[in-house]
């Protein structure tokens, strides 16, 4: 095997990192931590608690920001005192961790380069997360509720707040859907190539004749709502019912009537609450995902009234974005972008970030194209 040669390598850590500070703005963002810095110290900050946390959360975004490049540009200088000190001494030990280290970093700048590809305006945003049982009967109610563990279980090895809005359980086993919030800087530009129909192919544990059985169930991932956006709904445009709650619940959360179901008359809109423990929770939550909705529906309609004009007749990526087969061999396929992995039990607890990271790149190509 060829040595490395870690020269060249570094220069090309050095030129990759020089790109990403300069999609990154670097001194801008330095910018933007000292103003939010001194917002920040203001005596009064708490006097407004959601104006508070959202100064602290950018604050500790934009910081977060800056050190992931100015770390990894320490640790490339470390390298390459690493790799002189090893050359030097005739150290295999020291070319050897350089060499892991080396993998290390390109990793972390492949990483840190996926973070620049998402720009879009609603892409700094938490995320609502809907899941939805299609095709498929009691498999796909099923199959709705891996999903909802998959994304938990990556959320928690990322280290971001999961709340879940609304479930509603299937008969005999599983969820009809489910809502969720991720709350963490980028979630919805992270979680947005999710969006569209997966696929389940396995022998059905609800099959006593042990068949094989196809599903489906649909994600939806659209940006949570913030109080500068101007989407103001009538109250003669929605239709609130309230109902008893379902499903597993403790205290007074299914013994009142505190479930809330709104509906946008307009476009058929619905949206329904129940986690909450009382009915004014749950409305206020019900109307901030509807507020979301509609501002989704809104950016979707302007994005198609310029493709139409500019001609554009590319399908849009949605149906049957990913197949997972578990039966008769073990696969999880992106159909957009190709990326496969044989570890299907893997996905399933969480772990999806290169199927994530493939997605915004292909996102981001298809953009350019």
């Amino acid at each position: 095997m060829a040595a490395t040669d870690f020269p060249a390598e570094i220069r090309a850590l050095r030129a990759t990192l020089e790109s990403i500070e300069a999609v990154t703005d670097v001194p801008a963002l330095k910018r933007t931590i000292a103003e939010l810095s001194e917002e920040a110290s203001a005596p009064d900050l708490w006097d407004d608690t959601d104006k508070a946390q959202a100064v602290t959360s950018k604050l500790s975004h934009a910081q977060s920001s800056l050190e992931r490049v100015t770390s990894l540009a320490e640790r490339i200088d470390d390298l390459e005192v690493l790799v002189e000190l090893g050359e030097d001494e005739e150290d295999p030990e020291s070319m050897a961790e350089a060499e892991k280290e080396l993998v290390k970093i390109r990793k972390a700048l492949d990483s840190l380069e996926v973070v620049t590809l998402l720009s879009g305006e609603y892409d700094e945003r938490d995320a609502v997360i809907t899941i939805r049982a299609g095709a498929g009967g009691v498999d796909a109610a099923d199959f709705a509720e891996m999903l909802l563990r998959m994304y938990t279980r990556l959320a928690e090895r990322r280290g971001w707040d999961v709340k879940v809005l609304d479930t509603s359980y299937a008969e005999e086993a599983g969820l009809k859907s489910a809502t969720f919030e991720v709350k963490a800087p980028y979630a919805f530009g992270t979680l947005s190539v999710e969006a569209g129909t997966h696929r389940l192919v396995r022998i059905s544990p609800f099959d006593n004749q042990g068949r094989r059985q196809t599903s489906f169930a649909a994600v939806e991932v659209i940006p949570l709502i913030e109080t500068t956006d101007t989407i103001e709904i009538p109250e003669s445009e929605l239709k609130i019912d309230v109902f008893r709650s379902s499903g597993p619940g403790g205290q007074s959360v299914n013994t009142t009537d505190s479930a809330v179901r709104m509906t946008h008359i307009p476009t058929g809109i619905v949206v329904s609450m129940q986690n909450e423990k009382s009915q004014i929770q749950n409305r206020a939550a019900a109307l901030r995902v509807m507020q979301s909705r509609l501002l989704l529906l809104k950016k979707e309609q302007e994005n198609k009234e310029k493709k139409e004009l500019a001609g554009d007749v590319k399908a849009s990526w949605g149906d049957q974005m990913r197949s997972y087969v578990l039966h008769p061999y073990q696969m999880v396929k992106d159909l957009r972008t190709g990326h496969e992995v044989g570890t299907t039990a893997a996905v399933f607890d969480g772990n999806i970030d290169d199927f994530i990271d493939a997605g915004i790149k292909w996102r981001a190509e298809q953009r350019q194209a």
